[in-house]
């Protein structure tokens, strides 16, 4: 990926949603313009979400989604419409694609009570207008108090298709200022070193997602980013003849790198400032501690949010493991999900300890962390969890004094 695409967390996601034969697939594609979706007659066509990443006027960088229908029979139709719930926890805005002929059923009436529930922007579309008479009232089913949220469209003439736009677009409008990554810690000129190890889990001829983005936010702030290896970070430090404004590392180095950077040197990691991006770094600061407290038998659960290839050495499922052993001193029982595939029932663990969650949206990362609030389950993430077995995580938040000052006295 290249440092000016957008990245798929910070697009918009715009879900379709609705029964099936509703025409979702030909409304995601009169939308967008472009055959996303296949269509048929056959109700049922679309059987597993489809993501699309691209841009659309006049929002910009988005994510569409169609799901399918909430109405899907049988085991694997009961399957189908358990996932299309999971898209609604990262969904930012939603579209409710209801048939015009035959109006609003109890499945409709369950999605915008999930969407209300959810606090989602809403859109119901009222599609197949062009067999409907123009003196006919739409086939709403009640929807008379969600006039300002209704517009009728047809996805095959094209009738008020811009009008849907401008109305996703509206109620995609951000309410709140823009998040910073690391950019409003800097002043311009100002040096940051980023610490980048290179071993056999880095992907290859490319850097990760969350030292991408950092590295932008650092450019866009007009400060100086210099990255390094592990490896000649020392040497770096002596090397750069000032003393840089902050040290940024990856979690796996940090007890190497804190050992070689100067007491006087704001130090933190990619985790922390993701973490504080998305906005669960206090809960996870928090959530770390709960790791001195396991006992032998008890379950936790290592959540990545992504799918990517194991390696043999991989921080989630090898690294994460090994390390929490060797600090608890006990024999935990683990459990791992990726993906899609977080748990709604967390009841049973003592700890999650989830990724910086980069390739999630902010809705989906604040889903997550309601589910573990709301069962008093403690939760943290791979970068904090690290720095507290170390010893070291208060020095890594020192950069976020209210967060520092929840924390005992010590490195």
């Amino acid at each position: 990926m290249g440092l000016n695409s957008t990245p798929f967390a910070d697009r918009v996601h715009i879900g379709f949603f609705g029964r099936r034969n509703a025409g979702k697939s030909s409304v995601v594609n009169a939308v967008t313009g472009q055959e996303l979706s296949v269509v048929s007659k056959i109700g049922g066509t679309t059987t597993d979400p489809v993501h699309k990443a691209m841009e659309l006027l006049p929002m910009g960088p988005v994510v569409i989604i169609d799901t399918p229908g909430i109405d899907d029979a049988g085991e694997l139709g009961e399957l189908r419409v358990r996932k299309t719930k999971q898209i609604l926890n990262k969904t930012d805005v939603a579209v409710l694609v209801i048939d015009g002929t035959q109006g609003m059923a109890g499945a409709e009436w369950e999605l915008l009570e999930i969407f209300k529930e959810k606090k989602i922007p809403y859109v119901v579309a009222i599609n197949k207008d062009d067999l409907l008479e123009k003196e006919d009232l739409p086939a709403d089913g009640g929807l008379a108090q969600e006039a300002g949220n209704v517009i009728r469209i047809s996805a095959k003439t094209g009738y008020q298709i811009k009008g849907l736009k401008e109305k996703i677009a509206h109620l995609a409008i951000p309410q709140e200022p823009k998040k910073r990554i690391v950019g409003d810690l800097l002043q311009p000129l100002d040096v940051a070193v980023l610490v980048t190890p290179i071993d056999s889990a880095a992907p290859k001829g490319r850097l990760i997602l969350p030292q991408q983005q950092t590295i932008r936010d650092i450019l866009d702030s007009g400060a100086v980013s210099v990255v390094v290896r592990d490896g000649e970070f020392k040497e770096t430090l002596e090397r750069l003849g000032q003393r840089p404004a902050m040290v940024i590392t990856d979690s796996q180095a940090f007890a190497k790198v804190s050992a070689q950077t100067p007491a006087e040197i704001p130090l933190t990691s990619f985790s922390i400032l993701f973490a504080r991006y998305k906005g669960n770094l206090q809960s996870a600061v928090q959530g770390a501690a709960a790791a001195g407290r396991l006992q032998d038998g008890d379950k936790v659960l290592i959540s990545e949010g992504c799918t990517h290839h194991r390696q043999c050495d991989d921080i989630g499922s090898v690294k994460i493991p090994r390390w929490l052993g060797e600090y608890t001193g006990k024999r935990l029982d683990l459990e791992f999900s990726s993906g899609m595939e977080f748990p709604e029932d967390l009841a049973k663990y003592k700890l999650v300890v989830h990724c910086g969650g980069c390739m999630l949206n902010e809705r989906e990362m604040r889903y997550r962390l309601k589910c573990a609030k709301d069962q008093g389950v403690p939760i943290t993430n791979y970068g904090i969890l690290i720095a507290h077995m170390q010893g070291i995580l208060k020095r890594s938040v020192e950069l976020f004094p209210d967060i520092c000052a929840q924390l005992p006295n010590t490195r």
